[in-house]
């Protein structure tokens, strides 16, 4: 048994290997922070009853302000509403595709590079028998 037959096995676990390591990598940006935050069942009863009456008070407080922007919604008779998009509050998008250009140029080298490999292996083969 020659030593290039020995070794093929180790070489494609290897490149195996980097190739998964190589696409998964800018996957795990994808994922959010996990680290743990405090639940609300940490709190004493006292604290549950103020949290009940800020809640309370936050959605009357919320309801009063909608009613105040209705009213003077019908005062204006519609003239003045926002067209859409940023002019009406939305955010802008942001433009940040640094991982999908990563992953995407790195799957491209990857394929391009096992494209190569296989058309070495049939030339080789041609000469060979």
């Amino acid at each position: 048994m020659s030593r290039r037959l020995t070794l093929r096995p180790l070489r494609l676990a290897v490149l195996t290997g980097v190739a998964a390591g190589a696409l998964l990598v800018p996957a795990t940006a994808a994922f959010a922070d996990s680290t743990p935050t405090p639940g609300a069942t940490d709190s004493t009863p006292a604290d549950k009853e103020a949290l009940a009456k800020k809640k309370a008070e936050d959605a009357r407080t919320l309801k009063e302000a909608e009613a105040r922007k209705a009213a003077a919604a019908q005062k204006a008779g519609g003239k003045d509403y926002p067209r859409g998009g940023v002019a009406a509050g939305e955010a802008p998008a942001q433009d940040d595709n640094t991982g999908t250009l990563i992953g995407s140029a790195t799957g491209a080298l990857l394929l391009a590079g096992a494209g190569t490999y296989v058309l070495r292996r049939r030339t080789t083969a041609r000469r060979e028998g």
